[in-house]
């Protein structure tokens, strides 16, 4: 009985130690994911930003240019959103 019990204890600590491993690469796999979809995020932004725009990357100058109109497109993209979110908010989704 006692060599039962023992098993069974050192199949727990197992587990729990594989699980304790895994949660760990899941957090990372995670925050892949979340830094690989932030990149995408940020080059098809500013593709779309910049297209048609003669903007110069090779000065110093350009480059604060080119980063003072990304921001504005940030700011009034997320000002949008918050638009969107508070008229939802403020709707009847009652039905009546």
């Amino acid at each position: 009985m006692a060599l039962g019990v023992a098993v069974f204890i050192l199949a727990i600590v197992i587990i729990a130690v594989y699980l304790i491993i895994e949660l760990k690469r899941f957090r990372h796999k995670i925050f892949a994911i979340f830094l690989i979809l932030l990149i995408l995020f940020i080059y098809f932004s500013v593709a779309s930003v910049f297209n048609g725009r003669d903007v110069d990357y090779k000065s110093v100058s350009g480059l604060i240019n080119a980063f003072k109109i990304y921001w504005a497109w940030l700011v009034s993209a997320f000002g949008n959103l918050k638009t969107i979110t508070t008229n939802a908010i403020k709707m009847n989704w009652g039905g009546r």
